[in-house]
């Protein structure tokens, strides 16, 4: 994990490492950035343990996969409403990691320098046999999840 948080888009943390900084910094949010089929179907992860709730904001909207032409505001909205300051970490998560590196980077140019992708994302790269939520991820790291 890189160390501070810089103006520019300074890397990812894993899933680990997430919750690790979501358990120990009282504005860290969690920003899980994949669509709502997706927290239907797959899940979402369990904040419970650490008195939070992950904010649920799509990125793409299911089914066109249409980037969200509102993501930005509508989450500084939520953020700012959480009492989150633009230097907070707000951590990104989405499938595998690729969307949630998108989601970061867009918050980082507009000004939220805590912003940092998940890596492994929920579920994870596909596997040897294609299936996801085995080798790296939020599942694969055996943290907290629920389906909602």
């Amino acid at each position: 994990m890189s160390s501070g948080w810089q103006n520019d888009y300074a890397g990812d943390v894993t899933a680990r490492e997430a919750y690790d900084i979501l358990g120990q910094e009282a504005r860290a949010q969690l920003v899980d950035v994949r669509t709502k089929a997706e927290w239907s179907f797959v899940g979402v992860a369990d904040l419970s343990p650490l008195g939070k709730e992950p904010i649920l904001q799509e990125w793409q909207r299911y089914p066109a996969m249409d980037l969200a032409p509102d993501f930005v505001a509508a989450l500084e909205r939520e953020l700012e409403r959480r009492g989150v300051c633009r230097e907070d970490p707000v951590l990104f998560l989405c499938r595998s990691g690729a969307r949630s590196l998108s989601a970061a980077k867009a918050m980082i140019a507009a000004g939220w320098r805590g912003s940092r992708n998940i890596s492994g994302g929920f579920e994870g790269p596909l596997d040897g046999d294609r299936h996801r939520g085995g080798t790296d991820g939020w599942k694969a790291s055996r943290l907290p999840w629920i389906q909602s």
